[in-house]
């Protein structure tokens, strides 16, 4: 359930939103097929399938965001996060170009075959042979560096409540206000769950030529956590030609309950259904994000 026109999902509107993707190899009855789930390490042509119901590759795609097939691949201490666009051959056979240090790794395609109603992550593990040196989570950061630019995270990831998240292009300290499109919008953004990674689906407000997107410094999106916890947010952006990822480290938590004005409630409004929540951000100090390409 997709909304560019910049309002907020709430209640049952988002509840469609929480349940994450990618944590399963087959949905639906399409299935990720790897030619091998494990690699040698370096650059490398990753080559894979998604069959479909008839268990025959599919060669029919609905793009979304532009592309007929999102492929990300990550590893699963949460580095090496890469999103690329691989080319797909006649027969259904799909080629992605990734680079892979050792250990164990997550591939998710990110698809909508035709004559399927919506959208849906798939998700298989790999193995890149070597030695394996595990890195410990990026700590919690609202702030994050990639080269000469600076992005910053305003917003919360709440548990079942689609909620708006900002992020803020600056370079050499100026606002960056000539953000490129990118996949039909000014920025991409992944978010990954900690510990099980999976993928939430994270939605642009707004669109290049619309009226109303500004090409930065902010871009927002919207989403919705499944659950608490720690989630990691792959931003990509584009700017002088050049596509960026920015990384983060949030905690999902409940929003801050409203402070009573009154000792007590008045009989029948003991309860705020239709207040505003003041986001209650956990870890809001800043850190380096470590972007590995």
């Amino acid at each position: 359930m997709k909304n560019h026109s910049g309002h907020r999902m709430t209640g049952h509107a988002a509840h469609g939103e929480t349940r994450p993707g990618g944590l399963s190899v087959s949905e639906n009855g399409y299935t990720l097929e790897l030619d091998s789930a494990i690699l040698p390490a370096g650059a490398r042509t990753v080559a894979f399938r998604v069959t479909g119901p008839d268990g025959r590759p599919v060669t029919g795609f609905t793009p979304e965001h532009e592309k007929e097939l999102h492929f990300i691949a990550v590893r699963r201490d949460t580095t090496g996060f890469q999103h690329v666009h691989p080319v797909m051959d006649e027969k259904g056979t799909w080629s992605a170009e990734v680079t892979l240090e050792p250990g164990a790794w997550r591939f998710f395609a990110d698809i909508h075959p035709d004559g399927h109603d919506g959208s849906m992550t798939l998700g298989v593990d790999a193995s890149v042979a070597g030695r394996y040196d595990p890195r410990p989570l990026p700590e919690e950061t609202r702030t994050a560096h990639v080269g000469e630019y600076t992005v910053t995270l305003d917003g919360a990831l709440v548990p079942g409540e689609a909620g708006d998240l900002t992020l803020t292009v600056s370079r050499g300290g100026r606002p960056v206000t000539d953000l490129q499109p990118y996949l039909g919008a000014y920025g991409h953004l992944v978010a990954l769950r900690v510990g099980d990674l999976g993928y939430l689906h994270v939605h642009p407000e707004g669109a290049p030529g619309d009226g109303t997107a500004e090409p930065g410094p902010a871009i927002t999106f919207m989403a919705a956590a499944p659950s608490g916890g720690l989630y990691r947010l792959y931003l990509d952006f584009q700017h002088d030609g050049v596509v960026r990822t920015a990384e983060f480290t949030v905690r999902a938590t409940a929003a801050a309950p409203r402070p009573e004005t009154a000792p007590q409630a008045a009989p029948g409004h003991g309860a705020h259904h239709g207040g505003h929540h003041e986001a209650h951000h956990e870890g809001h100090h800043e850190g380096h994000a470590h972007a590995h390409h």
